[in-house]
């Protein structure tokens, strides 16, 4: 029997730092993991109470997610990023948020004369998702028009790699071009929740964005790194109602359903603010820790006023900084894989234990 293949994917990216994974574990005073976005700290109580108490579930829950669950993401849209006009409705929990931005595409009927226009760096699924439904990537700096043939726009704000924020009238601008040319704009609002010291992130669906109509825009909202939720796979997308109400009648069909315990969780931390500032907290720390290391090494720190990512470069190939670091024991992922803007950069995860962070600070003084 073939084996199984999708004609055009992309290998893996971090598929390909084995021989700089293997060096850096190599080091006496073991690995500092910085390559890949994942939590490592410990899950909220209220959360994994909400998880357990749920755990008798032995019915099919709803694609839709509860109405109880609906509306405690309007109320932390709310409470959280000032947005109004959102009704439960258009609310429809995913399973992560990596689900739904690879299948977008393809859930909104975009096919092979279609243009998917992303960052010039970015998050590599943006891409994938175009290439299974058969339509045309194309990246764009900030500052260029959208091309032709535009069907879906993809903002990211705080951007991963580059922590970057884009200012209310930077999405305006970009929400007027799109709507021009009847295009559907998705923001990716992952890292929306962790601002960093002095950083105003804004939603697509702030009104000073969206001009008092939310046709054509939706919000993509995941748990996984304000509230420790990666291995639950706890998101939600919200915006038009009517495109939320057809990516439903899709996701029904092809049985994307989030598990009711998980619903449970989702609405319990979507429903406590204490644990977010905890968390953004704890990440202003690292990032306060990391950032004048790495500046005192001779690396130069781009933008990451925001999200858990510093984007940093030596002015060198991607793979000469990631070789180095390695030798440090400092495993972090390279630029290329966000695109080819990002050639001369590394991105370095915030998110390893504080211990961990001050391990890595040490090494790069000394270095």
């Amino acid at each position: 029997m073939p084996a199984v293949s999708f004609p055009g994917l992309p290998d893996f990216p971090w598929d390909s730092l084995a021989a700089e994974t293997e060096t850096a574990r190599s080091h006496p005073d073991g690995v500092v993991d910085l390559s890949v976005g994942t939590p490592v700290d410990p899950v909220p109580r209220i959360v994994a109470s909400a998880l357990a108490d749920a755990w008798n579930s032995p019915g099919y829950p709803q694609t839709w997610g509860t109405p109880r669950l609906r509306t405690a993401a309007v109320e932390a849209l709310g409470r959280r990023f000032g947005v109004g006009g959102v009704v439960p409705d258009a609310v429809l929990p995913t399973i992560g948020s990596k689900e739904l931005v690879a299948w977008l595409p393809t859930l909104l009927g975009l096919g092979a004369d279609d243009v998917v226009a992303i960052p010039d760096l970015a998050y590599p699924t943006y891409e994938v998702g175009a290439l299974l439904a058969g339509a045309t990537t194309v990246r764009v700096a900030d500052d260029e028009p959208l091309p032709a043939q535009t069907r879906l726009l993809w903002l990211n704000s705080p951007s991963n790699p580059t922590g970057r924020v884009l200012s209310a009238q930077e999405l305006a601008a970009r929400v007027e071009q799109a709507r021009a040319g009847g295009a559907v704009v998705a923001s990716d609002e992952c890292y929306l929740g962790l601002p960093g010291p002095g950083s105003e992130p804004v939603s697509v669906l702030d009104p000073r964005v969206h001009g008092g109509s939310l046709d054509g825009l939706l919000a993509v909202h995941s748990l996984s790194k304000t509230s420790q939720l990666a291995g639950y796979r706890a998101a939600f997308v919200a915006g038009d109602p009517s495109l939320v109400a057809g990516l439903l009648a899709v996701r029904k069909h092809a049985g994307m359903i989030m598990p009711r315990p998980v619903q449970e969780a989702m609405t319990a931390a979507l429903s406590d603010d204490a644990h977010v500032a905890e968390t953004r907290q704890r990440y202003d720390a690292r990032r306060a820790l990391l950032r004048p290391a790495l500046e005192e090494a001779g690396l130069r720190v781009d933008h990451s006023e925001a999200g858990l990512y510093l984007w940093a470069t030596a002015g060198r190939p991607c793979r000469e900084t990631l070789g180095w670091l390695a030798e440090l024991g400092i495993l972090v992922a390279p630029g290329e894989f966000y695109g080819p803007a990002g050639a001369q950069h590394v991105r370095v995860a915030l998110t390893a234990s504080d211990e961990r962070i001050e391990a890595a600070e040490v090494r790069l003084r000394r270095s």
